[in-house]
């Protein structure tokens, strides 16, 4: 974003961001209180949506908030919008198609942002018929006061219908459900080749040792797997990023000693298959990600691939791409080596079965898991007191029928099998970056805070009455991850989870970049994603890159550019699939209360506005929305400072955590919006 200078004070150049009423709002750098970025009305949009940047034109200032005008619009964020197509007289959609009075087709958009129809001219219908929801693209929109004009390409079905829904989700935000031609017959012939007798050429065979894989129940595509076994003490020379010395896989036999354990984190090697410049590296590369709706999977790659010849499923050959660490018995790393693997894997837990193995001391695999959990757990503790933030938000999981409706809401359990697994993915992935910052690479970062955020996090947090410090700008971590174990232990306090949300809000956005400023979150100097390349796009070029750096190869400073091109893309298309994401839990919640309207239900004081108050349902954490209007028993008024609703006359006071009773009143599937009334 360009910032106003001095010859040039009257204009300015960011980012819009448009209200579901069609005002706008251009942040310009310069002004730090978010209130007063200029304020643009509906007839000086010039066209400019949602997200556009945009260059304005500031108007003479008044007294009241500053006016702006768009002039011109620098770069489009989107042109596509999913939404039901309509047919009505044109005078329906004033003042943006005035003097038509002929009937004509519209879409109506799903995307509250979206403040205008789109009109389809008969020859863009594209054998489209009025009530259907379709896609559409706007290809010309000339006059501001008029509709854009669309196509529609791809019809998507019945509104209402789940396929049909969850399709417009993602289709919405970038992401077809179908690949393309031409990625699809790559992957056919590659999974028709199968794992030829070449592919096993300079690999270290890890097939004859203990190996398996955690995931959910329902997970198909199995990107990573730990092998574990119990060794003598070795030799302890570092190994770098190349051959580790004494280690069982290269031949040399250990010397006799104390107990280590050597522990391979074996990852699918998707570039043995997915070759650079080819159908399936342009189609991963411009998803950048695989999407995970309430009731279905978008791979990045064909399922042919995703869940079969690259997955490590049980019973059968992969190949891998690996990190192998040996590890004393507090977890400390003695040695490791990196490289292209062949692995077996004996068995395939769920978490839940690796959780009751973790737990039944009669159970196959016990002490090895067991072993690993207490690993993990010293990892851990490790990481917390390197600084490392320790954020564990609740999530729920709906049982949906044949028909894609939810007939049930259940909160996802995360055991020690979950976070056993996330740490050794953790390890693999910091020592990884460790090895490749000696070269150029893509890593993971994650900036310090804002200090404006910290102090609102901190105002927050004292206006709770917890004591909380600043130290140049900054809440210790330490203090947080007090907060949050005090909050987690006092039996489910019903603060923890706003507690947790305030903190992750507080929080810059990690994204991919080529610039390494470690990673805030995890308190690591080097983090890099290697542990995902069937669903990720960064994790296959960190997969090369490491290639290219045990083989001894230089990469080309040249190749930067197109790196950092990889991490802009990557990081706003995980954006996208974590909108579509949770836009899809939104409408099975709002589905899920429609069914319920008139049943009372516990809640949480999730938020606080001067029109309501946000209110979590304890059980299914669907949100809704309890207004003032509706809250008859008192006048309240909104106190900012203190962020509470104070009633004038009985002076009750309702504030972030507070335990509440509520009943459903109305839903809206169109809008994902659910109603409560306080009772």
């Amino acid at each position: 974003m360009k910032n106003k200078n001095s010859k040039q004070v009257n204009k300015a150049e960011g980012i819009i961001s448009i209200s579901s009423k069609g005002t706008g709002y251009v942040a310009i750098g310069t002004i730090k209180d978010k209130e007063q970025d200029p304020e643009i009305n509906f007839r000086h949009l010039n066209t400019a949506l949602h997200g556009d940047l945009v260059k304005i034109l500031l108007h003479p200032k008044g007294k009241g908030r500053q006016a702006a005008e768009v002039t011109e619009i620098v770069h489009r964020a989107k042109m596509r919008f999913a939404g039901v197509l309509e047919e009505k007289s044109n005078l329906e959609v004033l003042p943006l198609s005035r003097g038509k009075t002929s009937k004509s087709f519209f879409l109506n958009p799903d995307d509250p942002k979206m403040y205008t129809d789109i009109l389809i001219p008969e020859k863009f219908l594209n054998n489209a018929k009025a009530g259907q929801k379709v896609f559409v693209e706007i290809v010309s929109w000339s006059d501001p006061l008029k509709a854009p004009e669309g196509k529609v390409i791809k019809i998507l079905g019945k509104p209402g219908d789940n396929n049909t829904e969850m399709q417009a989700i993602a289709i919405e935000k970038g992401f077809d459900s179908e690949l393309s031609t031409e990625a699809t017959e790559e992957a056919k012939k590659i999974k028709q080749a199968g794992i030829k007798e070449s592919g096993y050429a300079g690999r270290k065979d890890f097939r004859k040792i203990l190996t398996f894989t955690i995931d959910p129940s329902d997970a198909k595509d199995f990107d990573d797997a730990i092998s574990f076994r119990i060794l003598p003490s070795l030799v302890k020379e570092g190994a770098g990023g190349g051959e580790l010395k004494n280690h069982p896989a290269s031949g040399t036999p250990p010397q006799k000693g104390g107990e280590e354990y050597e522990i391979g984190i074996h990852i699918a090697d998707v570039t043995h298959y997915v070759q650079i410049g080819g159908a399936l590296d342009t189609e991963a590369r411009e998803r950048g990600t695989s999407v995970y709706l309430v009731d279905r999977t978008i791979p990045m790659l064909p399922e042919i691939l995703s869940n079969d010849l690259c997955s490590l499923v049980q019973g059968k050959d992969r190949l891998t791409m690996s990190a192998v660490f040996v590890v004393d018995k507090n977890g400390k790393v003695e040695n490791k080596w990196f490289g292209r693997t062949v692995i077996h894997s004996q068995k395939r837990f769920t978490y839940e079965e690796a959780e009751e193995t973790i737990q039944n001391k009669t159970a196959p695999f016990h002490k090895e898991l067991s072993t690993l959990n207490n690993l993990a757990k010293k990892l851990t503790k490790e990481r917390l007191e390197q600084g490392a933030i320790s954020i564990d938000q609740e999530e729920v999981k709906f049982v949906l029928d044949p028909t894609g409706t939810p007939i049930k809401v259940i909160k996802k359990e995360r055991g020690d099998s979950n976070r056993l697994v996330e740490e050794f993915m953790l390890l693999a992935n910091k020592n990884v970056a460790e090895v490749l910052s000696k070269n150029i690479s893509l890593y993971r970062v994650h900036d310090f805070p804002t200090k404006e955020k910290m102090n609102d996090l901190a105002f927050f947090l004292r206006s709770l009455g917890y004591k909380v410090t600043l130290q140049n700008g900054l809440i210790p971590t330490k203090e947080i991850n007090k907060l949050l174990l005090d909050l987690a232990d006092k039996n489910k306090n019903t603060m923890s989870d706003a507690v947790n949300r305030a903190v992750i809000r507080s929080m810059s956005k990690a994204i991919y970049s080529t610039k390494n400023i470690g990673h805030y979150g995890l308190a690591f100097a080097y983090y890099t994603h290697f542990t995902s390349p069937i669903r990720r796009y960064p994790d296959i070029i960190i997969h090369r890159l490491l290639a290219d750096y045990l083989s001894g190869k230089k990469i080309a400073e040249e190749k930067l550019q197109e790196y950092e091109r990889i991490a802009l893309l990557s990081s706003e298309q995980e954006k996208r699939a974590s909108d579509a994401e949770r836009a899809s839990v939104k409408y099975k919640q709002v589905e899920y209360m429609g069914k319920r309207k008139g049943e009372s239900f516990n809640g949480i004081i999730s938020g606080i506005t001067e029109w309501g108050l946000y209110v979590e349902e304890v059980e299914t954490k669907c949100e809704g929305l309890v207004r003032v209007r509706d809250m008859k028993d008192d006048f309240y008024i909104f106190n900012e400072k203190k962020l509470e609703l104070v009633g004038q006359k009985r002076k009750i006071k309702y504030r972030l955590g507070d335990r509440v009773r509520i009943k459903v009143v109305a839903t809206d599937l169109e809008r994902k919006t659910i109603d409560y009334v306080l009772i």
